[in-house]
């Protein structure tokens, strides 16, 4: 995303934060299919202030997911660090599919690269995600509880996959989710 050669005036930067946790609330409740038209009537400003700040849907999305996957690679460390790093990986697949997943459909879009391809809108956060996805399960794998024939890309397909079991089927999520995520587990 490009930075404005100088800084917003006030009111331009009230518009933009309140343009952005507008189009983040609407598409975690919506998905990514929600037209920059609707995001700006509802944060109250006109689609030309919206297309002032983001040009693209793209560019406002690229925005809203940059900071959402940083909360998501925050996170991931901070139980690494937290608990134990075996368990880790597990807890934060759980968090993912069953907290983020049930409420923010648009980051569940991003993961499963749904409408805006995430590696070509936001590569930085991306390639941070995948980084940090890869330490937990090399944590796992060193400590024993994480099954060694399987790498990032695979975990991220699961988790993409409980991701959608989830939106189809929120009453079975938990039980299913465990079934998968056990299933990385490394045998005992």
């Amino acid at each position: 995303m490009a930075q404005p050669a100088r800084p917003l005036r006030a009111d331009a930067a009230r518009n933009r934060a309140r343009v952005l946790d507008v189009a983040y609330e609407t598409f975690a409740a919506e998905g990514l299919a929600v037209p920059i038209d609707e995001i700006a009537r509802r944060a109250g400003v006109g689609a030309g202030t919206v297309y002032r700040h983001f040009p693209t849907k793209e560019a406002l999305f690229a925005a809203v997911i940059e900071d959402r996957m940083e909360n998501l690679v925050g996170d991931g460390y901070a139980l690494l660090k937290s608990g134990p790093p075996g368990e880790a990986l597990f807890t934060y697949l759980r968090s993912l599919v069953l907290q983020w997943g049930a409420t923010d459909r648009g980051l569940v879009d991003a993961l499963a690269g749904i409408g805006i391809d995430i590696e070509t809108v936001a590569p930085d956060a991306e390639d941070a995600f995948l980084a940090m996805l890869g330490d937990l399960l090399r944590a796992a794998q060193e400590a024993g509880t994480a099954r060694r024939d399987i790498g990032v890309r695979e975990v991220k397909s699961i988790l993409v996959g409980c991701q959608a079991m989830e939106a189809y089927n929120s009453e079975l999520a938990e039980r299913v989710t465990d079934v998968v995520v056990d299933g990385l587990r490394a045998a005992r």
